[in-house]
Formats: structure tokens, sequence, C-alpha cells
């Protein structure tokens, strides 16, 4: 079954996909520069996050387990390990 983009028709928001862990620092700290990256454009982008915890699935842990934090939208990354601001904005102005 083919993947539902992140950038719906229907909706302005787009989604990205944080594949994170609960004590890594590193995930933590790509989730607030997204947030603080949302709130400082005062919202010239739209976005929401979905978190998902890769140790909570199995086929997750083996292909992200030493990325974390990784980011994707449309099923394809955008970083790992730390958060590329130009790569995010080239992505959510419609320039992947």
């Amino acid at each position: 079954m083919p993947r539902p983009s992140s950038r719906s028709r229907e909706s302005a928001i787009t989604r990205l996909v944080l594949y994170s862990r609960q004590y890594c620092h590193l995930c933590h700290d790509m989730l607030a520069a997204l947030d603080e990256m949302h709130i400082r454009r005062g919202g010239e982008f739209v976005f929401e996050v979905d978190v998902l915890d890769v140790d909570a699935d199995l086929a997750l842990e083996a292909k992200y387990n030493e990325l974390v934090p990784v980011l994707e939208a449309d099923g394809r990354e955008l970083c790992h390990h730390f958060l590329d601001h130009a790569k995010v904005r080239e992505y959510l102005r419609g320039n992947p």
C-alpha cells in the first residue's frame, strides 16, 4: 500500500515524523529545535510532528537504532542526529 503523502491537498498542515527514543538528548534537542523553528518563524510553516519511539517496535529499532533522531517526511529522510534547518525549510516550502 502506498504511503500517504504528508502534504494533503485538503490540509495545509504538513506532517513530519521524528523517530526518537525516550532517553536520547539528541532526540529531545531536535524536537525542541523544531518547536522553536515553528514558533520563531511566526507560523510561516504549519507542520505537526509525529514522534515515534523506535524502542517500541523491533522493526523501527533495527532500522533507526544508531541514527536517532531521524526526521522524515513522505517516507524520505530529511536529517538525522541534528536538525538540518535549511533542508526542513526547503521541504516545507515545497521544494524537496
